[in-house]
């Protein structure tokens, strides 16, 4: 309105100077002189108007843009209440500036698209458990995959019906059966002593949907793939998987490997290391075509705690890791073994996974190299680097490594 009002007011004193101006009545080269700067004003307000409009124009998209992206995002308030009734007993955050945010990847077979996958029978389970640690720098980023067959002590919880569970020795994906993320977030507090800041969950179909979004994510296969229960069949070398094929290919276990979900981890972890690597590079992130398709499957398939429940909050948690090498971001499994009551389930080796637990509680440096079978191994200190009080030269033990991967690593090489 107030652009409107600017440009008649600009017509008119146009017309009023055309009426009997300064220079009215002058001679013809005076004349043509006035005629040509009412004209060029002319010009001008409709060009200002016009700037004007596209201006409001743009700020609106980029508005109705903003609003869309963060309403995909489903916040998850349930959690919250929940986890705030036992503040007193969670772990306190000990670094300030690190970020812990546990990413749990959903098999519930309900909402579209996601019933194909197995039947439904009302149970959502976590099929895949991560611990992803920021450190407070943003120098590095540390994802630590937690094996859903890991024997824990799963508290007791609120359960979907609004009773309460009992405190039980179960599977860790139990948590996430009997009382969502909320039993999963305080499970993994309990089992690591580590406090969860953030979390965010993820299904079937937006995973599917982030990963077409970005056209594709290439891996490497060492041999081809023929799985009839995964629906995948893929020749070996690099092969750029669409979002049905990358859903089967993290989540197959009988024709891949040795079929054992350390197997399947591994493979997830790599995944996640090439889907780094892709977001990362310029076509994506500097290509407004590109990166809005993407942002919008993100932000679809998010349930996340309310905080981070916004473009804002998503921003503010993520603003410093474009800049953190991918040979910085770091993939592992937490040190496990066979549990001793069933060869079917694992357990931690210790004092290898406590060592890794402190050390992300503390943000002190973590190394991952691959072929040291899980457990935790002293590593040579660079030159420079510091010892674990923060200073050089104090003789404390090097970081110690743990068998895992980077996003930088490439397995056709």
């Amino acid at each position: 309105m107030v652009v409107g009002a600017h440009v008649c007011g600009t017509e008119g004193d146009v017309s009023d100077d055309d009426g009997g101006g300064p220079g009215a009545g002058a001679g013809a080269s005076a004349t043509g002189d006035g005629l040509r700067r009412r004209r060029r004003r002319r010009r001008l307000g409709w060009a200002g108007a016009g700037v004007a409009v596209l201006t409001v124009g743009a700020v609106g998209a980029g508005w109705a843009v903003y609003a869309k992206l963060s309403g995909n995002i489903t916040a998850d308030e349930a959690a919250a209440a929940e986890l705030a009734r036992y503040e007193k007993d969670r772990p306190t955050a000990l670094v300030r500036g690190a970020q812990n945010v546990l990413v749990i990847g959903s098999d519930t077979r309900s909402g579209e698209g996601n019933a194909r996958y197995g039947r439904n029978d009302g149970t959502e389970r976590s099929d895949t458990t991560i611990l992803l640690h920021l450190a407070a720098g943003r120098d590095s980023a540390t994802a630590v995959s937690l094996p859903r067959d890991l024997m824990v002590d799963v508290p007791g919880c609120r359960r979907s019906d609004g009773k309460r569970s009992e405190p039980v020795f179960a599977q860790f994906n139990y948590a996430y059966e009997v009382g969502g993320s909320a039993c999963t977030i305080r499970t993994a507090e309990k089992l690591t002593g580590i406090r969860i800041d953030h979390h965010v969950v993820v299904d079937f179909q937006g995973f599917k949907k982030m990963v077409d979004a970005l056209d594709g994510v290439e891996v490497c296969l060492r041999e081809p793939v023929n799985d009839e229960d995964a629906e995948l069949r893929l020749p070996a070398g690099r092969v750029t998987l669409d979002g049905e094929q990358a859903l089967g290919y993290v989540r197959a276990r009988k024709s891949l490997g040795d079929g054992s979900d350390t197997d399947r981890m591994d493979r997830q972890q790599r995944f996640l290391g090439a889907l780094v690597n892709k977001v990362q590079s310029n076509d994506v992130l500097l290509n407004p075509v590109k990166l809005y398709p993407v942002l919008d499957a993100a932000t679809s398939s998010l349930t996340t705690d309310p905080d981070l429940a916004s473009l804002r909050g998503l921003y503010d948690l993520v603003r410093g890791l474009r800049d953190i090498p991918t040979g910085r971001v770091q993939f592992l499994t937490v040190p496990r073994e066979s549990y001793a009551g069933d060869a079917n389930r694992d357990q931690l080796v210790e004092p290898d996974a406590e060592e890794l637990f402190t050390r992300l509680r503390t943000d002190k440096p973590v190394a991952v190299a691959a072929g040291t079978d899980g457990e935790a191994s002293p590593r040579a200190r660079e030159p420079g680097e510091s010892g674990e009080s923060g200073e050089s030269g104090t003789g404390d033990s090097p970081a110690p490594t743990f068998s895992g991967n980077t996003a930088a690593e490439d397995v056709c090489e």
